[in-house]
C-alpha cells in the first residue's frame, strides 16, 4: 500500500475560479460544445468488428476528440480504441460487472465521464452565443406611458 502524497481524486476537486489554482497555473482547456470535425484515425486494433467502427465513428464526433487529436494525446488513441472494444462488448446481455467496471474505468481515461473531464483538466465550453441565438424572440416592449409627473412648482 502506498503512503504519503497527493492521490488521484483524493480531497476536493481543484477550482479553477480559486486563488490558490490561479496560483498554481491550474485551468481547464475548453472543448468545443459541437465536437470534433477533422479526419477520423484508423482503429488501431486488429479485427474491428462494424459495430466497433461505428462506435469508433461515434467517439470521434465529441468534444473530447479534439483533445485526443492534438500531437501531445495522440497516444490516447489506443486507449479510445480499447474503450471502444469494450463498450461493444458490454453491449451483450451476458456481459459481467467486471466488463461495467473496466469501462468505466477507460471511460474516465479518455475524458468521456465528469471526472475524467475533470481529471484532464477540460471542460465542454457552452456556446453562448448559439443559445442566445436559439432563443425565440419576443416582440418589443412597447413604451411605456409616464403616469406621474412631477407638479410645476410655479
Amino acid at each position: 500500500m502506498s503512503r504519503g502524497g497527493a492521490r488521484n481524486r483524493s480531497g476536493p476537486p481543484a477550482d479553477p475560479q480559486s486563488g490558490r489554482s490561479d496560483a498554481r497555473g491550474y485551468t481547464l482547456q475548453a472543448l468545443p460544445a459541437e465536437g470534433y470535425s477533422g479526419p477520423v484515425p484508423d482503429f488501431p486494433l486488429p479485427d474491428a468488428s462494424k459495430r466497433e467502427m461505428t462506435v469508433w465513428a461515434d467517439a470521434w464526433t465529441t468534444p473530447q476528440a479534439c483533445a485526443w487529436s492534438l500531437p501531445s494525446e495522440r497516444w490516447r488513441v489506443q486507449t479510445v480504441a480499447m474503450w471502444v472494444r469494450l463498450k461493444v462488448r458490454c453491449e451483450d446481455p451476458e456481459a459481467g460487472a467486471a466488463l461495467y467496471g473496466q469501462l468505466h474505468r477507460f471511460a474516465d481515461q479518455i475524458g468521456m465521464t465528469t471526472a475524467g473531464l475533470a481529471e484532464m483538466g477540460w471542460r465542454v465550453a457552452v456556446d453562448e452565443i448559439a443559445a442566445k441565438a436559439a432563443e425565440p424572440r419576443s416582440e418589443p416592449a412597447a413604451p411605456r406611458v409616464r403616469r406621474l409627473r412631477a407638479a410645476d412648482a410655479q
